[in-house]
């Protein structure tokens, strides 16, 4: 408590605040304020969170009483560097051998991707649901209407109620305002109710209506589609039955679509109506989720799929996803402002462990699942590992056949936890405590399912983890986590551009490049690296640009180059959604110039690697030679000289003006000059391609 107290007593100078201005803050007296900072007494929970969320720390540094080196951690950027001396060479000419006898491939484990329930990845995402806060979380406005929401009548009278949705039995975990209902009391027959606006909605589509509610008394309810000028595009009347929770859905389409549209729930007589969920999406999904997202989740070539998270898995409660989709509480995120700050600090429960096992099978992947190790009990990380692997004989696999999934999903890969040691992560933040407490996990899922691939978490590189937690654990979970994220330039000043892009595309090697070294040489050979998290730090709350594009072609370049050497098992980029590689719109979903780049590299994906250089790579499947060229140079021109084994089938060339947010790559032909011995490729600046050659 002395050591808590001496930090907020530093951290509240540091700011230039007094302790009444602290005090006013988290509604205390400048008296609690002293008691903490002289170690008498303790803040509470909530006053943690704000307190951290005021001081740019996480509660883990609160109650230790001292700042950790969080550098490489997904939420903080990484450290920046100094470009490269050399950055001319990047358009010197290149000519490449193939050595068509290879047996060495690119393994298809480092084209993994992410999908955790972050930001818009979820909600605003892959989620087909338009309605925003549908199960009432959070805190009402001053009429008592929730987030997102508006009311509808002048005297209605509208709170919080009796909740509809809840938790799975046993949740444990600290949240609040989690699960509640939308009460409307009609007083005096005047048109009472709430609304939504900013819906876009499609002509000539088929959607679903979805609500769960109950009355004082049988009440007839109106549901109406309007368009900006408050014109009926669709309406619907049903009625709200007396005393239980009834759910009652059905379908419709309007001839006009509507690019901001509004739902109105409303009723005209006196009485009350309470509102448990409502949902709204085409009728037209995927296990809920938006099928325009899903084909440009399959033109990435995901391999392997890490979900929940990534920060989000210490937040979720695997069980919940056992409820109805309209039963399952939202969930408040511990790290709300960060893991969830465009729905107020709530993720709603859209997809469950068989919705998620679903997706992977449709786009071809493997499933990666985090657990959450501080909030679920060992036998509930087993059981959930049983859900997925386990026959029909088995308790949990049993309740998944009677779901309707009588075959075991057979999840191989599961992580213990995520950047634990950080500080941020609620739990076990101490190599040896970490250690200790998901060593009961993993011992009690290997129990369950011998053949597990496990792997650990920590601040990596990091000795004192590798000596206290990856060799204990390596026997159990012979991978390690290394997450990483380069710090992106702001483009600021137009005489530093080509400065700026150097210095970003270099930090494939002077950053990425050595934490793998690093690493590897604290690590003994039987452990290998996990490297699930990679990208440009804050690629979720800013557009895209061609030098993430040149950047991500690069580092997977190096991938290819660096894996096997160094013992890269696997590789994730986090992640596509809305957060660096497709971006949704309401209308449609589109790959960024990330994505572009990512769909080109997955191309290689078990091939025989017969040409490997950081700036070209080919690979062999099925007599076809498969070439990635980059291009890095900020303005030169770059020639490729290629061996002439075949006939070309396929040229694509990917580049642009420009560099900056907000450029995109075009699509064109290259130019090859062609003789009996070489193909001579030229490609322009900051450029990209893909060229396939027919061995027959």
């Amino acid at each position: 408590m002395k050591k808590t107290g001496e930090f907020i007593a530093n951290e509240r100078k540091a700011i230039g605040m007094s302790q009444r201005a602290l005090g006013d803050y988290l509604f205390v007296t400048d008296k609690a304020i002293s008691k903490w900072e002289r170690g008498l007494s303790c803040p509470d929970t909530e006053n943690l969170k704000s307190i951290a969320l005021l001081f740019n720390c996480s509660i883990s540094e609160i109650l230790n009483g001292e700042r950790r080196d969080i550098s490489t951690t997904s939420n903080l950027p990484a450290k920046a560097s100094s470009p490269l001396e050399d950055n001319e060479k990047y358009n010197s000419d290149l000519r490449v051998e193939f050595d068509l006898s290879s047996n060495n491939f690119i393994s298809s484990y480092l084209f993994g991707d992410n999908l955790e329930h972050t930001r818009d990845s979820v909600n605003g995402g892959i989620s087909a649901e338009l309605l925003k806060n549908r199960k009432f979380a959070g805190k009402p406005d001053r009429y008592g209407v929730a987030n997102e929401w508006y009311r509808i009548g002048e005297k209605a009278y509208i709170h919080f109620g009796e909740a509809y949705t809840k938790h799975f039995e046993g949740y444990r975990m600290i949240r609040s305002h989690e699960c509640n209902s939308q009460v409307i009391t009609n007083y005096n027959g005047e048109k009472s109710g709430i609304g939504q606006s900013g819906i876009f909605i499609k002509e000539n589509t088929e959607y679903r209506f979805e609500i769960v509610c109950k009355a004082f008394s049988n009440t007839l309810v109106t549901l109406a589609i309007k368009n900006e000028n408050d014109e009926i595009c669709y309406k619907d009347i049903f009625e709200a039955k007396q005393d239980d929770f009834e759910e009652i859905a059905f379908d419709f389409s309007c001839e006009l679509g509507c690019d901001n549209a509004k739902l109105e729930i409303t009723f005209n007589s006196v009485g009350t109506l309470t509102i448990g969920a409502v949902s709204l999406m085409e009728t037209q999904n995927f296990h809920g989720m938006r099928l325009d997202v899903i084909r440009q989740m399959k033109k990435l070539g995901i391999k392997l799929l890490r979900w929940p998270g990534g920060n989000f898995a210490g937040e979720y409660n695997w069980k919940d996803g056992l409820l109805p989709r309209n039963k399952r509480a939202p969930i408040q995120s511990f790290l709300w402002l960060e893991t969830q700050p465009h729905t107020f600090g709530y993720d709603f429960s859209e997809i469950n462990v068989d919705d998620f096992i679903a997706l992977c099978k449709e786009i071809g992947a493997e499933a990666f699942i985090t657990i959450n190790p501080t909030w679920n009990t060992p036998d509930e990380s087993a059981q959930w590992v049983e859900y997925c692997n386990g026959d029909e004989n088995t308790e949990y696999g049993k309740l998944r056949a009677e779901r309707g999934y009588s075959q075991p999903y057979n999840v191989q890969f599961w992580s213990l936890g995520n950047e634990f040691g950080y500080g941020h992560m609620e739990g076990a933040n101490t190599p040896r405590d970490y250690s200790k407490a998901v060593s009961a996990h993993a011992e009690q899922m290997l129990k369950i399912s011998p053949n597990l691939i496990l792997c650990s978490s920590g601040p990596y590189p990091n000795m004192e983890w590798v000596e206290n937690s990856a060799k204990p654990l390596s026997k159990i979970a012979p991978l390690v986590s290394l997450h990483h994220y380069a710090h992106y330039p702001e483009f600021i000043n137009p005489e530093k551009r080509k400065e700026d892009y150097y210095s970003f595309i270099n930090k494939v090697y002077t950053e990425y490049y050595p934490q793998i070294v690093e690493l590897r040489e604290q690590l003994p050979d039987h452990i290998k690296i996990s490297l699930d998290e990679w990208n440009a730090w804050y690629a979720w709350y800013r557009p895209g640009s061609v030098t993430e594009g040149i950047f991500a072609a690069t580092f997977m370049h190096m991938l290819f180059n660096q894996a096997d050497k160094y013992g890269i098992f696997l590789a994730c980029y986090f992640e596509s959604v809305n957060e660096g590689s497709i971006n949704v719109y309401p209308q449609n979903a589109k790959l960024t110039p990330t994505g572009r780049a990512l769909s080109l590299m997955q191309n290689h994906a078990n091939g025989a690697i017969v040409s490997l250089n950081n700036d070209f790579v080919a690979t062999k499947k099925d007599d076809i030679i498969t070439c990635t060229l980059i291009n890095r140079s900020f303005d030169k021109n770059k020639s490729f000289f290629i061996p002439n084994v075949g006939g070309i089938i396929t040229n694509e060339l990917y580049s642009s003006s420009d560099v900056v947010p907000y450029s995109e790559f075009e699509r064109s032909e290259l130019k090859i000059k062609a003789t009996d011995k070489l193909l001579e490729v030229t490609m322009p600046a900051h450029s990209m391609s893909l060229v396939q050659i027919s061995l027959k």
